[in-house]
């Protein structure tokens, strides 16, 4: 079976059409896709994710993203820690996420949104570390930054759970992100030709590592995705959901010259290993 462990099936693509959510999973279901991690990005979509996770049978994480810690409000945090302790026992809660930083989006680099960054980062990774739980991690363009909170709040010689979402980062940062415990998520950006580095790293970073994802219905894969051009022609972008994981995880296959049964047996383990409580939600 397979396991998407990063989607946003409450993203307003699929608000636009809760049918169309609904019947994407449901074919995803039938491709083996046993189960999907759904995103928190705000406390306003906390309860939007959790009622969704257990509408389609799925897993759910809580977190702040780092590109609405604009909009959130300090309070925020303690809704987050209010959540977590309401919901601790239920079993499709498995992480805290999607947090981290970003520093690819010019606006999020002006010093007063960077320090607001790093505060909402740290302060759900000290949440982590009260409720025992995993981490998602966005690492865009920000590798070594998310490195230093989560060794600054593990403590020497800490380690943590969970995964580097939609990883694309050096060789040396990959190996730093495996050293400190977490798992390296690849998804549709591995499926273009042109994206020589990340195709490499997931050729031959150790399989134990890595976790499949969708990111759905962002970072579509490459046969999903339309041009500039071909949209203004009249050309539509197809809907990138978990339905397409066994295609992306059938070109992590060929990039490691392996069968994809085998890379659907490891990325699964793999994804147990980083989000223990998953275990009990499969079928």
């Amino acid at each position: 079976m397979w396991i998407d462990t990063h989607c946003h099936l409450d993203a307003p693509e699929f608000k636009e059409n809760h049918a169309l959510a609904h019947d994407l999973r449901a074919q995803a279901a039938i491709k083996n896709v046993a189960l999907c991690v759904l995103q928190g990005v705000l406390a306003a979509n906390f309860d939007t994710v959790r009622r969704l996770a257990h509408q389609t049978g799925d897993a759910y994480a809580l977190g702040i993203h780092p590109l609405f810690v604009a909009r959130a409000q300090d309070g925020d945090l303690d809704l987050l820690d209010t959540a977590l302790t309401t919901h601790r026992d239920d079993p499709r809660l498995v992480a805290v996420g999607e947090i981290g930083l970003d520093y690819f989006v010019p606006a999020l680099q002006e010093p007063t949104l960077l320090a607001r960054q790093q505060f909402f980062y740290r302060a759900q990774l000290k949440l982590a570390k009260k409720h025992g739980l995993p981490v998602i991690l966005h690492v865009r363009r920000s590798a070594d930054h998310v490195l230093k909170h989560l060794r600054a709040v593990a403590g020497p010689g800490g380690r943590w759970l969970g995964i580097a979402h939609a990883f694309n980062g050096s060789p040396q940062q990959a190996q730093a992100c495996i050293a400190i415990g977490l798992k390296l998520g690849f998804g549709g950006a591995m499926t273009f030709e042109a994206a020589n580095q990340l195709r490499r790293l997931a050729a031959s970073l150790p399989l134990d590592s890595l976790v499949l994802e969708t990111d759905a219905p962002d970072i579509p894969p490459q046969w999903l995705y339309t041009t500039t051009a071909q949209r203004a022609a009249g050309q539509p972008q197809g809907i990138n959901s978990p339905l397409e994981l066994p295609r992306i995880g059938a070109v992590l296959a060929g990039l490691r010259g392996l069968p994809v049964d085998a890379i659907e047996a490891a990325t699964t383990a793999n994804a147990l290993a980083a989000l223990p409580r998953l275990r009990a939600l499969l079928p």
